[in-house]
């Protein structure tokens, strides 16, 4: 009913809890929590005529309408006392997700800070449910993957100071990458800020971009806020140096255990830093690049994924423009929400105002194989809807036809 995450083993709780479970037994800095395994949601769902539904919003009401059977609440309830019943966050753990082939980066749901069996029962089942949200049928469509089950990782909350991500090099003596910014993670991971950026080589020296990081995310209560970053800490260094080498050693130690480069979230609460999630790198980032001559029309960005593409801009500030864009387009944002993905199908490129190279959307683009810049300062008022524009995402710069 209930596995504990030292336990977890990817066939039966998911590739992400079953790396979480592996780094754990190596001893490496995971926080401790369980897992309800895909033996829990093939019950709750067994006499359910899911499948692939035409109907989406219908399966996910069926999960969603479908009270957590007694037994699970009970195992939840046990288990989070043995935790000492503290906030939690809730995480999704499904099949064929975090692997080596397709990340599902962002495509399912994950809460923090939850508290209480009830809500935490309530977030398992939608976690269960967001198998159905299009943007997760259509990532599993667009990777060939259609194995459906979903388990949960349920793990104490860290309230962090710092978090960020890291990718690890295929090559121990290449560099490696690190973003970093204030408060939780999501800020990071889901594009929300631009954050510092860092590389380690492989003598230990650090090379880093300290970016202007306005907003935070952070735990009140059972609420997540968003709160502006002071003027005197939006320049500064998330980490230091010491840190990063600290973060890259510890990424090789990750990438030694899972047999592989690393795409790692961290966090750094209490002045520990903990490891939250790793999986496969799927697609490397194109390197740093100089800097442009903006004078010549290029606006630059972060470069976020190769190639380079011309087509149309189609300006997206939230799901009314979804409906305007069309196959081929440049897809031009203040940044990208997981549930923006099955954009990133029919997009020939994408340009964001906000994120890092190793944010979610960034992730998605190179899985899709379409170039990608970001954090262009406020590219959707700089560039107009319906102009020709030319992005060069190893480059990290777009350039208007009419420039």
């Amino acid at each position: 009913m209930i596995i504990t995450l030292t336990e977890a083993v990817a066939g039966t709780c998911g590739g992400k809890a079953g790396a979480l479970g592996s780094l754990l037994r190596a001893g490496l800095p995971v926080p401790d929590g369980f897992v309800v395994p895909f033996a829990a949601y093939l019950a709750a769902v067994r006499d359910l005529d899911l499948g692939e539904p035409d109907d989406l919003d219908a399966a996910r009401q069926a999960i969603g309408a479908r009270p957590v059977d007694a037994a699970v609440i009970g195992a939840l309830g046990r288990a989070l006392g043995e935790l000492g019943d503290p906030p939690v966050a809730v995480r999704s753990s499904a099949a064929n997700e975090d692997t080596g082939q397709a990340s599902a980066a962002g495509q399912h749901e994950s809460f923090l800070a939850v508290r209480g069996v009830g809500e935490v029962a309530d977030a398992v089942r939608a976690c269960w449910a967001s198998l159905f949200t299009p943007r997760a049928i259509g990532y599993r469509g667009a990777s060939g993957h259609d194995d459906l089950a979903m388990a949960v990782i349920v793990q104490r909350h860290l309230d962090a100071e710092v978090s960020g991500v890291m990718f690890t090099p295929a090559d121990p003596e290449e560099p490696t990458d690190i973003e970093a910014s204030w408060g939780l993670g999501p800020s990071v991971v889901e594009g929300k800020v631009t954050p510092d950026a860092y590389r380690v080589a492989g003598d230990g020296s650090v090379t880093r971009t300290v970016a202007d990081k306005r907003t935070r995310l952070d735990r009140h209560g059972t609420r997540l806020v968003v709160r502006d970053v002071p003027a005197s800490a939006r320049e500064q260094p998330a980490i230091d140096d010491v840190t990063a080498t600290r973060l890259a050693t510890l990424g090789a130690e990750i990438a030694a255990v899972r047999g592989g480069p690393q795409d790692i979230e961290w966090a750094i609460a209490g002045g520990r830093v903990w490891v939250l999630q790793a999986r496969p790198v799927t697609a490397a980032p194109p390197p740093p690049s100089r800097a442009v001559d903006v004078a010549a029309g290029a606006f630059t960005g972060t470069p976020g994924s190769r190639g380079s593409v011309t087509g149309t801009a189609r300006i997206v500030r939230g799901p009314g423009d979804f409906g305007r864009v069309r196959p081929g387009d440049i897809l031009v944002c203040p940044f990208t929400d997981p549930a923006w993905t099955p954009l990133l199908r029919i997009a020939a490129g994408v340009v964001t105002e906000t994120g890092g190279v190793l944010c979610h959307a960034a992730i998605v683009a190179r899985e899709h194989g379409i170039p990608a810049v970001l954090g262009v300062l406020d590219a959707t008022g700089r560039l107009r809807d319906g102009a020709i524009v030319t992005i060069d995402g190893t480059a990290g710069t777009v350039t208007a036809a009419n420039a």
